[in-house]
């Protein structure tokens, strides 16, 4: 079933009932974290294995992604800056009891690399916020290994 969600500005990333932060050292530059979290959405799947498909909607206002295991949402970029952020706030999903959520990516500089902070914020029924608090631990392995492999694809290959 699908639901259609509130809609919520930026600032619910730091106000939402449920935040869950993680953050990634990375080597790859704050430019090609961007171009591949913004601008190559279709390619998300190769790095992020819990992302089944994404593609951009709208010419690139939007997007829509499906997990494994039969989650999908509807998302409208809310902030785009590249080498330093993006957000998308989630219009439509079929996961039950989630009210609001936005996610949102923020970039930094870090010597020669990255440093990638990650917000999931979201709203929602008591079971819902409960179980994403409890899905913390689960939510942030996926994070490092989406963030590992997306360095290993940024990472250039060295020549002989």
């Amino acid at each position: 079933m699908v639901r259609r969600l509130r809609s919520v500005e930026l600032d619910f990333a730091e106000s939402a009932p449920v935040r869950l932060a993680f953050t990634a050292r990375l080597s790859a530059r704050p430019d090609a974290v961007f171009r591949a979290l913004a601008d190559e959405v279709a390619a998300t799947p190769v790095w992020f294995s819990s992302v089944m498909a994404a593609r951009p909607l709208d010419g690139g206002a939007g997007r829509e992604v499906r997990l494994r295991g039969g989650v999908f949402f509807r998302e409208t970029i809310m902030a785009r800056e590249p080498g330093a952020r993006y957000a998308y706030r989630i219009d439509e999903t079929n996961v039950p009891g989630v009210r609001a959520m936005l996610e949102d990516w923020r970039l930094g500089p870090a010597g020669e690399g990255t440093t990638v902070r990650w917000t999931m914020a979201a709203d929602g029924s008591a079971p819902f916020r409960l179980t994403m608090r409890w899905a913390r631990p689960g939510v942030g392995r996926s994070f490092e290994d989406a963030m590992r492999n997306l360095d290993r694809v940024l990472s250039p290959t060295p020549t002989l």
